[in-house]
């Protein structure tokens, strides 16, 4: 008995030193890591295992979070971290409050010092509002409506349909019950249904068909938008990540048609501020780099390639806001085109109808105030010829044939709503079809097979959803495939008016106003204004607005105006916003809705303002600026401080940083520094009269969190209680549905409680 519990002793004795041990690295360490300038910060977060160790690695700057690391062994004092995904490994020496060592990464080193810290989730965690808070929000909207949150805001049964290149297969996102989207293929011969990939823990973003047998798809982490690229064959087999670097954000640039086995991406896996592009092999995932930025260059915007994947030209940012296009010429990259900011010069498709290999669609606004598309020979740098163009609005669509050598099929552009030019007589004859078969509804033809004997249409309008159809040209048929949300009755729907104005300072305005169906000549409802995101460039069209309808089925009207800096209305209006943002764009909103106040649709007194990114920041901005203007505000991922928004830009966009100040204003400039200060909302909460409701994600690579904390916090100590809410697996707006639908329902009874609709009165006087 006494040598059982001799070494029963023994052995307690050898865990506790185990355990002991196991602590000694146990928990997260943090350290900046010096990239080119940039710092960067990573926090390892290290646990024990049976075996050992295991590791994630967070990387807060890029919104990513929980990225696995394969291993990590503490021999001594030394500690290795490894991943053979990030092609990294960290040796360092163990000391009282962290780790000194060396990050290794694709052949460079970094010095790199962890301190111990306390991993924590993104941002203020003490600020956000608890469930039970929100949920007691949302049950402040009590009316009996025939359309519920979950009507307009439930992803589709199924959606983003896409023909096969050979029309033996649509491909298309499919709901499961519990709201996750999983990837779905239907032969259009037997309407044999197969689930081809399965939503795990992150939303595939994007698909695409890369040849018969292949599709392509997107995915990131929690809304951080650095997207990779993953592959699966038809038959639901070689699924497989192919752009497995950690940290990098991948993009699809170019698919080839003349080679089934490559796409073009480009990512900022060599260095995260500039994205080069790369030759990615569909099936093995070997990646070609096929263009280097050297040190010292000027950074690349964009990449031309024509459609056997040669790099042709490429747009690079000069001086910081100027933008000049090189054109290979025998060999040599060379100038062809030098400008300014907002004036536009673009290659929009190489022309290989012509005898001339240099001669290519471009968009241009260099000759006259709006964009046209030109038929231009780059190596002259001559125009040919003008072959559309819109005296009121911005043209850049065109549309070509590749069974029918590059034929143009037709142009189109957004003006009031959108519009499409057949110019070959197939597509016209197609398009005079599609014409009876739709009457007045707006159609476009969205895909079509490599033989062009099928087209996918999409059904549009202001009160339809989007329905899809399969035109067989050979057959005259048209079968409907699918109606998105079929729930929500075209009959019930509110019209979208598209209306015009003049500002305080004489520019002509454009937008639109949705007004409750029951609405009546006489009656002042309230009013949500929902500036738009960008801002520059980014414009509001007319069209099914899920927002806007549910809002009218609430009795409340919507206003969108398309501010100065928005685009689809030439350059002189697009500059006329540069430096003005949070002063007279936002006039321009204000003076949008005097204007809906003036023609008797609304009450002034129950005016709401809700927007999300830089919609965000003009809700803040209007309720520091004009508080008397608004009753309530919902901020959706908004930027609240011009100073610390400036300072939080994620790596990639670090080359347009100039051009970022172009737009808003420069901190270097102690007269701009003076400005943002002046229309930061976060620096005048003091202004703020009215509820405001804050919604962030908390992985937002684009508007930090603490841009959302900063408002929330401040509000707080002055006293006033702020609905605050977070989601953790969300980036720069909310993709997962059951958040969306959290957000819509807390929105609601926040507008319920202080726009009080039930009290719309008549007009007086």
């Amino acid at each position: 008995m006494k040598t059982l519990v001799k070494h029963s002793f023994i052995l307690a004795v050898l865990f506790l030193v185990a355990s002991v041990q196991a602590q000694k690295l146990d928990g997260s360490y943090s350290g900046n890591l010096d990239v080119q300038g940039t710092q960067l910060e990573l926090i390892f977060n290290i646990s024990s295992a049976e075996d050992g160790y295991e590791a994630t690695l967070d990387v807060p700057a890029q919104g990513a979070s929980g990225i696995e690391l394969d291993s990590v062994v503490l021999q001594d004092d030394t500690v290795t971290i490894k991943s053979a995904k990030m092609q990294m490994t960290y040796t360092g020496t163990l000391t009282d409050d962290g780790i000194e060592g060396t990050y290794n990464q694709m052949g460079k080193e970094y010095p790199l010092i962890l301190k111990k810290t306390v991993k924590k989730k993104p941002g203020n965690i003490a600020l956000p509002s608890t469930d039970a808070e929100l949920d007691k929000l949302a049950a402040k909207e009590t009316g009996d409506y025939k359309y519920s949150v979950e009507d307009y805001f439930t992803t589709p049964e199924a959606f983003s349909f896409q023909l096969s290149p050979d029309g033996k297969y649509i491909a298309y996102m499919k709901r499961r019950k519990t709201g996750e989207r999983d990837l779905y293929l239907k032969e259009t011969a037997t309407q044999k249904e197969t689930l081809l990939k399965k939503q795990e823990e992150d939303l595939i973003r994007g698909f695409s068909w890369a040849n018969n047998e292949r599709i392509l798809y997107l995915q990131d982490k929690g809304g951080n938008e650095n997207y990779h690229v993953f592959g699966v064959d038809v038959t639901g087999e070689n699924g497989k990540e192919l752009t497995p670097f950690e940290g990098v954000r991948v993009n699809i640039i170019e698919s080839l048609k003349e080679d089934e086995n490559h796409v073009i991406v480009q990512m900022n896996k060599d260095n995260l501020q500039q994205e080069e592009p790369y030759r990615l092999n569909i099936n093995t995932g070997e990646v070609t780099k096929l263009y280097t930025v050297q040190d010292g260059d000027p950074p690349v915007a964009g990449y031309n390639f024509d459609r056997k994947g040669n790099l042709r030209a490429i747009t690079r940012i000069v001086d910081g806001v100027n933008t000049e296009l090189l054109y290979k010429i025998d060999g040599e990259f060379k100038r062809v085109k030098l400008t300014e900011f907002g004036d536009t010069f673009g290659i929009s498709s190489f022309n290989p109808n012509t005898e001339n290999p240099n001669d290519a669609y471009v968009v241009s606004n260099l000759e006259d105030d709006k964009i046209e598309i030109q038929l231009y020979d780059l190596k002259k740098d001559k125009k040919i010829k003008t072959v559309f163009s819109n005296d009121t609005f911005d043209v850049s669509g065109i549309s070509l044939s590749r069974k029918r050598n590059y034929e143009i099929d037709y142009f189109s552009y957004t003006g009031e709503k959108t519009v499409v030019v057949p110019v070959s007589e197939t597509y016209k004859k197609i398009y005079k079809r599609l014409q009876k078969e739709f009457d007045d509804k707006q159609f476009f033809t969205v895909g079509k097979t490599d033989d062009e004997s099928q087209y996918m249409v999409a059904v549009t309008s202001d009160k339809i959803v989007g329905e899809y159809y399969l035109y067989d040209v050979e057959k005259d048929s048209v079968t409907l495939l699918y109606k998105l949300l079929p729930q929500l009755k075209a009959e019930d729907m509110a019209s979208m008016k598209p209306i015009s104005f003049t500002s305080r300072d004489g520019l002509t305005l454009h937008g639109y106003i949705t007004l409750p169906n029951e609405y009546k000549e006489g009656l002042r409802v309230p009013l949500i204004v929902n500036p738009h995101g960008g801002p520059q460039g980014i414009r509001d069209s007319w069209g099914f607005n899920p927002e806007a309808q549910l809002f009218a089925s609430r009795g409340y009207a919507t206003l969108h105006v398309n501010f100065r800096i928005s685009g689809g209305y030439g350059k002189k209006f697009l500059k006329a916003g540069f430096g003005q943002i949070g002063r007279k764009a936002m006039d321009d909103v204000e003076d949008g809705i005097d204007y809906v106040v003036e023609q008797g649709w609304v009450d002034k007194d129950r005016v709401a303002i809700y927007g999300g990114s830089h919609g965000g920041y003009a809700v803040l901005r209007g309720m520091t600026k004009t508080p008397d203007k608004y009753a309530c505000g919902v901020d959706y991922v908004g930027v609240s401080n011009l100073n610390t928004f400036m300072e939080t830009i994620p790596p990639y966009w670090e080359k347009y940083r100039e051009l970022l100040y172009k737009i808003w204003y420069n901190p270097g400039i102690p007269e701009e520094k003076e400005i943002m200060d002046e229309i930061s909302p976060a620096l005048h909460v003091d202004k703020i009269k009215n509820p405001l409701l804050v919604v962030q994600g908390a992985n937002d690579p684009r508007v930090n969190i603490n841009e959302a904390d900063q408002i929330v916090e401040t509000l707080r100590e002055k006293g006033v209680e702020v609905p605050y809410m977070v989601k953790y697996d969300e980036g720069h707006g909310f993709g997962k549905e059951e958040n969306r639908l959290d957000l819509y329902k807390v929105m609601m009874g926040f507008f319920a409680e202080h726009l009080k609709v039930e009290q719309a009165e008549p007009v007086k006087g």
